[in-house]
């Protein structure tokens, strides 16, 4: 009896375990959405930006918002037990995180603070798709087809047109603008060639932290650091770190592991006709027909461009 035990206790301990369930893959339709939440919830960061600047210097907002963000972001890495990035792989991390958001927002921001409208921010950034397709090309070895070349010509007409229109520009913040556009496009490359293989949220935190500190040095030495309208500096502080830090970022690293460079940049051709549209319902500017005819052509310079 006690041998006829021993060998059922044996064969119960050999036996294989049973293989653990298999995570419940995302719907299709919600991985086919992605893109165009993305567009959505950037091109609200225009909006948020010229009210935030409204209440407080640029550098000291976006100060604010890498702080808040990237404690918030580092709370969900370790509850999710996200694997934090080490080594070689922390410095690539660090260097895209200060190229696309210590370099792209300081730039963008103060731009905006200067009284650059959000619209020909929009525009400007609006050119990444270009920018990303030929620093893609060479140094990612990514084949850009006449197609997309097409749909990159398409898009840029449509960005043109979506935020056409009576401005008033200042040299300094166009420069800026610029900047900022560089520090987006660089770092986006640089990312999806060193830093592929860092986790979503750990990553996304590194890059809030280390662009935080560079902010508050910034903000110190060249601002007044001081806040006029705590209501709306809060508002759009909360809308920036919630939607636009948290959201779009990692809907952005999302779309960059699973797809080309190029492809996600070809996002960027919707922002200014969707920003147009959004500054109309929120805060009631017209939308004239350029803005219309904008929105066509960038819809259209988009499909072109990411159809296989």
């Amino acid at each position: 009896m006690e041998r006829d035990e021993l060998k059922l206790a044996e064969g119960e301990a050999e036996a294989p375990p049973s293989p653990a369930p298999r995570e419940a893959a995302a719907p299709a339709w919600a991985t086919a959405a992605v893109p165009a939440v993305f567009v959505l919830l950037w091109s609200s960061a225009f909006i948020a930006a010229v009210l935030g600047t409204d209440a407080a210097p640029p550098l000291l907002l976006t100060f604010a918002r890498f702080a808040v963000a990237g404690v918030l972001l580092a709370v969900i890495a370790a509850v999710s037990r996200s694997p934090w990035p080490r080594g070689r792989l922390l410095v690539h991390v660090v260097v895209t995180g200060l190229l696309m958001q210590a370099v792209q927002f300081g730039a963008f921001y103060t731009a905006i603070g200067e009284g650059l409208p959000g619209g020909v921010v929009a525009l400007i950034q609006g050119f990444n798709p270009v920018l990303i397709a030929l620093l893609a090309g060479f140094f990612l070895g990514e084949r850009i087809t006449r197609q997309q070349w097409l749909g990159f010509a398409v898009g840029g007409a449509g960005v043109a047109l979506a935020v056409a229109g009576a401005l008033d520009f200042s040299g300094s913040a166009i420069v800026l603008s610029f900047v900022g556009l560089l520090g987006l496009s660089v770092g986006t490359v640089y990312q999806k060639r060193y830093a592929q293989g860092a986790d979503v949220r750990s990553s996304t935190a590194v890059h809030f932290l280390a662009s935080a500190p560079v902010m508050g040095v910034m903000t110190l030495a060249l601002e007044d650091p001081e806040v006029t309208d705590w209501a709306a500096f809060g508002g759009s502080l909360a809308w920036i770190v919630l939607i636009n830090s948290v959201g779009t970022f990692l809907l952005l690293n999302f779309m960059l592991k699973k797809q080309a460079a190029s492809r996600v940049g070809t996002l960027f051709f919707l922002t200014p006709a969707v920003t147009a549209l959004l500054a109309w319902l929120a805060i009631g500017q017209t939308l004239n027909w350029p803005a219309v005819v904008g929105l066509v052509l960038g819809g259209a310079g988009v499909l072109l461009a990411a159809r296989k």
